[in-house]
């Protein structure tokens, strides 16, 4: 029997509205929104600004966010793109002047796209919002101001900024411990002027001013006056006898559905502690991925994608008895994803992020504010269709989920941080949910896997797809022998490891609400009423 992840698996109940988040102090925020009579839009605004300002580690205002939003009634979802594109000054000329065969990691202008969080709140707080824009970011300027006690993982990360300029907030007195009161008055007066003012109060204001000045020409005033934020068209598959909808490209949405497909053609075993389950699962993910580098950039067709026409060979290819080759194949991070749904039954499953960590490792001097590096997903390939260039917006690790019945009605919200490993993790929990009859709460304990690459960085899984390793969580020695057995190179990490995603899991049964938040973070918090 493999081992549960450590902590809580019940899931909890309730009749009018339910927000999970990694954060109990960002939960509550949401649960406050709609208690006011704020919308599902509202509470994952009010949850989304308090992780900005709690969880700065994994999520912020300089970075980006998606959402996928169920509306009763409606035949899909509404999806929303709020990754930011790249400045007008951006030049590949520059990269391979300076010899770099990939994107530079930390410290970059090049691979800090402008940020579009706060663009996408705006957005989903103008077309599903109830509350006034003061009420929705209240908590998160208060705890900004006030204070907030750190938690453990955001102070344990904390050791990484030792060096970094403009970390004041977090080490004014040496590196804090868990339950140390944290100010952020910066970003406190950053949030009151968003909420008090308009959309340029941000972009055009001080924290434009300060990202102008750190781009040093990557980014021009023009390019902060256009929002960031755009809604698109979703896409979608059928599998385990419900519609699962995703986000287009340039997120990496479409391997969730894919590789749900591509699952529910197997035959899985319901067992879920049987090999055979998770052999079939991984190789569902490794077929969906084969070719991720090549196929996923902004311009690619997401429908195209997720066709069964596409997928019907990689299905095939996949036997019970041992580990498929993918033919030709080409080409840590930190994230946060949330959900809340309404006592209408709207559903928001949202997602914000840094990329890896505290992303560029570079802070804005006056607002305190830490920049994403999403561009770390931009190809230096010049004939790349995911190549560095101008107003581009970079393949996206990114993927939220919304399940529906096949009447169009809400079913359940899921998703996770996680880097490359995201949908695999989705596909996970997917199967369990829809397939196996599990809980959340059951669904989100088990034990789960991964691949990652001999010396992965949570974002070049698929640069050898025929060479990565399977990642088992816990030690489970009859498990792991099955699956060498099958030809799996597996490597166990410890139960509860955050390196298998923080996700959670709102579902609609009946009249209630059943929903889990993430076990493996001490933090977590699922709020309800």
């Amino acid at each position: 029997m493999t081992e549960a992840a450590p902590s809580f698996f019940a899931s909890r109940h309730s009749l009018n509205g339910m927000v999970c988040s990694i954060d109990h102090l960002a939960s509550a925020a949401g649960l406050s929104a709609l208690r006011q009579g704020g919308s599902a839009a509202d509470a994952a605004i009010a949850t989304s600004a308090v992780l900005a300002v709690t969880c700065q580690h994994m999520c912020g205002v300089g970075g980006d966010l998606w959402a996928l939003v169920h509306v009763p009634g409606k035949k899909r979802p509404f999806a929303l793109n709020a990754s930011g594109r790249s400045g007008s000054g951006a030049r590949i000329e520059s990269l391979l002047a300076d010899g770099l065969s990939s994107m530079p990691f930390h410290g970059d202008p090049r691979s800090v796209p402008i940020p579009g969080c706060v663009d996408g709140w705006l957005a989903l707080h103008k077309r599903f919002g109830r509350l006034n824009l003061e009420t929705v970011l209240e908590d998160a300027i208060l705890l900004a101001s006030d204070g907030f006690p750190i938690g453990a993982e955001c102070a344990d990360a904390t050791r990484a900024l030792e060096r970094v300029p403009n970390t004041d907030d977090y080490l004014h007195e040496g590196p804090p411990k868990a339950g140390s009161i944290i100010r952020r008055p910066g970003l406190a007066k950053i949030l009151s002027e968003l909420a008090a003012g308009s959309r340029s109060s941000f972009y055009e204001g001080t924290f434009g001013e300060e990202l102008l000045a750190f781009g040093s020409g990557e980014y021009h005033l023009e390019d902060l006056k256009v929002p960031q934020a755009e809604w698109v068209r979703p896409i979608q598959t059928r599998a385990f006898e419900h519609q699962i909808w995703g986000l287009p490209p340039n997120s990496q949405g479409y391997l969730c559905l894919s590789s749900a497909w591509i699952a529910s053609q197997l035959g899985i075993p319901t067992d879920s502690t049987d090999s055979l389950f998770w052999h079939l699962l991984a190789e569902s993910a490794r077929q969906a991925g084969f070719d991720r580098p090549i196929a996923l950039h902004e311009f690619a067709d997401g429908e195209q994608l997720v066709s069964h026409e596409r997928l019907s060979s990689r299905a095939l290819a996949i036997s019970n008895n041992e580990v498929s080759s993918l033919g030709t194949g080409v080409n840590d991070g930190d994230t946060i994803y949330l959900n809340a749904v309404d006592k209408d039954r709207m559903g928001i499953s949202l997602i914000q992020s840094n990329a890896s960590g505290w992303g560029a490792l570079a802070f804005l001097p006056e607002t305190r504010i830490s920049l994403h590096n999403r561009g770390i997903g931009f190809s230096v390939a010049p004939n790349s269709p995911a190549a560095y260039g101008p107003h581009k917006r970079p393949p996206h690790t990114l993927a939220p989920i919304v399940i529906q019945r096949d009447d169009g009605t809400l079913r359940a919200l899921v998703g996770t941080m996680g880097g490359d490993s995201q949908p695999q993790i989705v596909l996970q929990l997917l199967t369990r949910l829809l397939h196996c009859g599990e809980s959340s709460g059951e669904a989100l304990a088990a034990p789960r896997w991964r691949f990652a690459d001999r010396q992965s960085n949570g974002f070049n899984t698929w640069a050898k797809p025929d060479d990565v390793v399977l990642e088992v969580e816990g030690d489970d020695p009859e498990l792991i022998k099955a699956l060498h057995s099958i030809g799996h190179e597996v490597r166990h990490l410890p139960a509860g490891s955050s390196a298998f995603g923080h996700a959670h899991i709102i579902e609609v049964v009946g009249e209630l609400l059943s929903g889990a938040a993430e076990p493996r973070v001490q933090t977590s918090g699922l709020a309800a009423y």
